[in-house]
């Protein structure tokens, strides 16, 4: 349900300036992606399972705050950010 370190540090190097670099808003984004991505199967299984939902709920909006913030400061970021996370259609 949750990532590993593993995947954790994978998503660094690919989305930060360097391996150790957790704290750009492209690396938080991408992160969340990737706990929302893994949440959203478990609610297949667990149809009751409203806590959860609201914590799928408040990394959306946040996932959702920072992507406006990339939008804000620059714009082109934003459109390879969402272009390599498959986040529209």
């Amino acid at each position: 349900m949750s990532i590993t370190k593993q995947e954790t540090k994978e998503i660094m190097e690919k989305f930060g300036k360097n391996a150790q670099d957790s704290g750009t808003a492209e690396v938080q984004v991408a992160i969340l992606t990737k706990r929302i991505n893994n949440l959203t199967g478990h609610f297949g299984d667990h149809k009751k399972d409203h806590a959860s939902r609201r914590g799928l709920l408040q990394m959306v909006g946040k996932r959702r705050r920072l992507l406006d913030y990339i939008a804000g400061k620059d714009i082109e970021r934003y459109r390879s950010l969402i272009k390599e996370l498959k986040l529209r259609k």
